[in-house]
């Protein structure tokens, strides 16, 4: 009897059909499905004339035509293909396990190690605190950088913006910064930049030793914009739920440029109108969606530091996502050609930059300092021109005798070779006594 009403429930279970859509048009990124309703947000899967399948995502929809992108990249394609939504996936199950792991935007190891597990499962998005229960930023964030440990000083739960043009070594300071950082956990997000920069940054940026203590979510330049958007996105919640086991987590995208270029491609193929430098409005919406869900959790245990790479088009400080990144970030960092054609490494301009939460953890006489440094850097700026030609004659104002006098001791503590650590305590202590 028992067996009898097993056997009518596992038959009831088999569904008598699968819905199914037919595939309607392709235009670059752009799929179109008609014949079956999907919502937006939903996987599916499209059949190619090799009788393969390839991945897709709904990202919109107009009257009975649903709009389908690829998560990878669509070939052998036909007009009436079969479209097949794909019932809700158990999400992904995340623990320690993860630690040492490269991902990709989908949770898949991508590295050859076998399979991922845990006991806990990742939230779908990354998750939102109330504003209201954020724990505040109190403690120093020491990264290991002596120009940003001494003049801007970042907090736990910080989140600030590397911003730079094309090749003046956001890279390699971003790898100083990997190496250096006192965290439990590093989430590295290497989204939209060259392959090859994949390996390099594990092998000479993270090393055998960060690696452990690492996890890497990669979405290079040659994968689709929605692979790119979700590794984005991934490298957030995981950022999140090692924060919420209590641990003090560094997460670094590099970089939110490419993040906002590829909502853009998405955006363009939907038919949003372009507006400032070919970026529709939606982006400039969705990047503090993004940033907010960085920073501090409810609990006091844990922190969540987040570092973005912004690239400067042209070294226009002005380009729409620079100047976004800068309203909607916690500070940001400026590195400049000009240093970098000098030799100073890192390239970073202390003048144009700043760190928004440094008086929250930095003692006053720490501050004081920083402000002195920053001043005398400026004074020595205003008449450096003139040193070449015997222009400047000494005398007419202390203080700016005293900078030039300090400038090269200044520009000494300013840069750091490559392997170089600078311990936050060292630094500070160093400063004070330069400025003393």
């Amino acid at each position: 009897m028992i067996s009898d009403v097993l056997r009518k429930l596992e038959i009831g279970s088999v569904p008598v059909a699968t819905p199914a859509g037919r595939l309607v048009g392709a235009s670059g990124l752009l799929l179109e499905s008609m014949g079956c309703a999907m919502r937006t947000g939903q996987r599916c899967v499209v059949e190619t004339g090799a009788g393969d399948w390839i991945d897709a995502q709904v990202v919109g929809f107009r009257e009975e035509t649903s709009f389908l992108m690829a998560l990878r990249r669509p070939e052998g394609l036909a007009t009436g293909a079969r479209v097949l939504p794909q019932p809700e996936r158990e999400g992904l199950r995340i623990g320690p396990s993860w630690l040492g792991r490269v991902v990709n935007g989908l949770g898949e190891p991508v590295d050859g190690r076998g399979r991922l597990g845990g006991d806990h499962v990742l939230d779908a998005q990354p998750p939102r605190v109330n504003p209201l229960r954020k724990h505040p930023v109190r403690e120093p964030l020491d990264v290991g950088v002596r120009a940003i440990n001494g003049v801007l000083t970042l907090g736990k739960g910080q989140r600030v913006g590397l911003m730079a043009g094309s090749g003046v070594g956001k890279s390699v300071l971003l790898g100083l910064i990997t190496r250096q950082t006192v965290a439990d956990v590093v989430v590295v997000g290497l989204i939209g930049e060259r392959g090859r920069e994949v390996r390099e940054f594990m092998d000479m940026s993270l090393g055998e030793t960060g690696l452990k203590r690492a996890v890497v979510v990669i979405a290079p330049a040659d994968e689709s914009p929605l692979m790119r958007l979700r590794a984005t996105e991934l490298c957030h919640t995981i950022a999140a739920y090692f924060r919420d086991q209590g641990q003090d987590v560094l997460l670094l995208v590099d970089s939110l440029t490419r993040y906002a270029m590829a909502r853009r491609e998405v955006a363009l193929a939907l038919g949003e109108p372009p507006a400032t430098r070919g970026y529709p409005p939606s982006v400039f919406s969705l990047l503090p969606q993004l940033v907010e869900t960085a920073g501090n959790g409810e609990h006091d245990r844990g922190s969540m530091s987040a570092i973005y790479t912004v690239l400067a088009e042209g070294d226009d400080q002005q380009d729409p996502v620079v100047d976004t990144a800068r309203a909607i970030l916690d500070g940001h960092i400026v590195l400049t050609r000009e240093l970098a054609e000098r030799g100073h490494y890192p390239a970073i301009d202390i003048a144009q930059s700043i760190s928004r939460c440094m008086s929250l953890v930095a003692t006053p006489a720490h501050q004081k300092a920083a402000r002195r440094l920053i001043s005398m850097a400026g004074r020595y700026a205003r008449v450096r021109d003139l040193l070449p030609l015997g222009a400047y004659v000494p005398g007419a104002d202390p203080e700016t005798d005293r900078a030039v006098e300090l400038y090269p001791r200044i520009e000494a503590f300013l840069q750091q070779g490559v392997r170089e650590s600078a311990p936050l305590d060292a630094t500070v202590a160093a400063l004070e006594e330069l400025m003393a």
